[in-house]
């Protein structure tokens, strides 16, 4: 009853309005907007009335979970595990299938130094659960791109493995490049508790994705979406300029929320199978003019060597910005995924000397950047790419929506301003996904080869949370939980809020930093991380080849 009595004004307004409109009176297309924002309004404000009235709103963390895997066995003659598949908890193997050369005699035993051995493209073994794979043949083939693999070359890769793969990849894809067993593996006591957290999570179904979720985020979607067209096609509004620019504000805010679902669908978090998410963002990219091809290649790269100088492409920024002063302390360094040298000339000097005082207003301009390198990418061929094609066509699409919507505007001035607050406002992104890493920790080099650089320890010390009242998680489209994300990239979103519970628990009992400061608090440490480099690079010195590098790789060098 009280339900219906909420909902009731709503319906009301909602028949009114309806009532109002003739459909004589106006073209097709502003009826279908103005009815599709009102039905999206409605089934939006539905499922969160539910939702309030279940207490998931206010708490999350009370979202019903499917029914609980018991834990496997631990002392039978195959040893078993929990894994995903498409989200679905499974009690499997541990390890792969024997391929028919290795059965019925003992397996090759190596060690960790002659595994280490096959450390590049050319010539790529890795480690899963104590097992050595000769993966070189498959590298150039790897759906997730080329770097995540090739900067895993020679190393342990098991955590890594298990939180971007499904079960499947283990019993379909590994057995064939088996070479032997590593009789050497050690694993630390942080790192099995972590592994036992990811266990707990696959115990309780935390990788099925709640589809009512998504329903909710479409229809939030959708409802921005037609809005801002109504507003900025005078169907809302009465088609004033205060109109118009809420409409391109509204744009803004639904390309900042579509990303929020491209970054969900890029890592295979919501329905868990890669072709039908990857195509599911490809198509997107009509609607907010991004590449998922490129994004994956990128991100699952930056997942991998987060924060790593010359691995790191979230941190290669130069000549406009540089998130630390190890990016310039030596002359050059070279960029091993834009396969290019970087250093710093004089206009980057000059740039990053001011970057504190023009980093957010040059983030009103980010997405361009974006744009362009979807289209590098695609039309480049820097790494493997799926449904090209048809992101091309959806990027095509998308430039001729939006040059039809500022076109409609009625002066010049109305049309620049609609392109430049839509772009603006969605800004915001780009300020949340640099936020969780540029004032952490950097290195330079390779990391995960000892207990100071091991996969789970680096992954905390290179990123942060942002402390988010749940009320507000939906502002930060998941973003606010890098930490659990990054050790568990195919977690849906909605539940990441539970893992966060577990890893802070993990975290305490070794001693481990968990970094969760304010949306605003975070970004002051961010702006302090690159004023600091700022004041380096104006310290620079010239060198060798024209280029400006600290004063500090003369002394290491023991140059003079």
């Amino acid at each position: 009853a009280a339900l219906a009595a909420a909902i009731s004004p709503a319906v009301s307004m909602a028949s009114q309005t309806i009532r109002l409109v003739d459909p004589s009176a106006e073209p097709w297309h502003a009826s279908a907007l103005r009815l599709g924002a009102l039905a999206a309004a409605a089934a939006l404000v539905l499922q969160l009335l539910l939702d309030w009235r279940d207490g998931f709103i206010a708490d999350p963390t009370k979202r019903p979970e499917p029914s609980v895997t018991p834990l496997p066995a631990t002392d039978g003659a195959v040893p078993m595990t929990l894994r995903e598949e498409r989200g679905v908890t499974k009690v499997v193997p541990l390890h792969p299938p024997l391929p028919m050369r290795l059965q019925g005699q003992p397996l090759p035993q190596l060690t960790m130094a002659e595994v280490a051995k096959h450390d590049r493209r050319e010539d790529c073994w890795i480690i899963v659960h104590g097992r050595a794979y000769d993966i070189t043949k498959f590298v150039d083939k790897h759906p997730g791109g080329v770097g995540p693999v090739v900067n895993m070359a020679g190393k342990d890769a098991t955590d890594v493995f298990d939180n971007y793969h499904a079960a499947r990849v283990y019993k379909q894809m590994l057995p064939p490049f088996l070479v032997g067993e590593v009789t050497d593996v050690v694993v630390y006591p942080h790192v099995s508790d972590f592994r036992a957290a990811r266990q707990e999570m696959l115990r309780r179904g935390l990788f099925q994705t709640d589809y009512r979720f998504y329903a909710k985020h479409g229809c939030w979607l959708a409802f921005l979406f037609l809005a801002s067209l109504a507003l900025s096609l005078d169907v809302f509004g009465g088609g004033g300029a205060w109109a118009r620019m809420g409409g391109a504000a509204l744009m803004g805010v639904c390309w900042q929320q579509m990303a929020g679902l491209g970054h969900d669908l890029g890592h295979s978090g919501v329905t868990h199978d890669f072709h039908t998410d990857h195509l599911i963002g490809s198509v997107m990219a009509a609607f907010m003019g991004l590449s998922v091809g490129w994004w994956k290649s990128d991100h699952n790269t930056h997942h991998v060597v987060c924060n790593a100088v010359e691995h790191d492409p979230n941190i290669q920024h130069m000549p406009m910005l540089a998130v630390t002063e190890k990016i310039f302390e030596q002359p050059r360094f070279w960029d091993t995924y834009h396969k290019k040298w970087v250093g710093m000339d004089s206009v980057a000097r000059l740039l990053v000397s001011f970057q504190h005082l023009f980093f957010y207003p040059l983030m009103a301009f980010g997405r361009i950047n974006l744009y362009v390198q979807g289209f590098i990418y695609i039309l480049g061929g820097h790494d493997r790419h799926h449904y090209p094609k048809t992101e091309l066509a959806g990027l095509a699409a998308f430039f001729g929506w939006v040059g039809y919507v500022a076109a409609c505007q009625p002066s010049w001035a109305l049309a620049a301003g609609w392109v430049f607050v839509s772009h603006a406002v969605s800004g915001v992104l780009h300020v949340q996904i640099v936020l969780s890493h540029w004032s952490m920790e950097t290195y330079k080099g390779s990391p995960y080869s000892s207990l100071e650089t091991e996969w789970y320890l680096m992954q905390m010390r290179t990123t942060m949370n942002v402390a988010t009242h749940p009320l507000l998680d939906w502002v930060h489209i998941g973003l606010q939980f890098q930490l659990e994300h990054h050790l568990f990239p195919r977690l849906p979103r909605h539940n990441l809020r539970k893992a966060r519970e577990l890893v802070k628990a993990v975290c305490a009992k070794h001693d481990i930093q968990y970094h969760e400061p304010g949306f605003f608090a975070g970004n002051v440490e961010m702006w302090r991380a690159l004023k600091t480099a700022a004041v380096a690079a104006r310290k620079t010195e010239r060198g060798d080849g024209g280029f400006w590098h600290s004063k500090l790789w003369e002394g290491l060098n023991l140059s003079g």
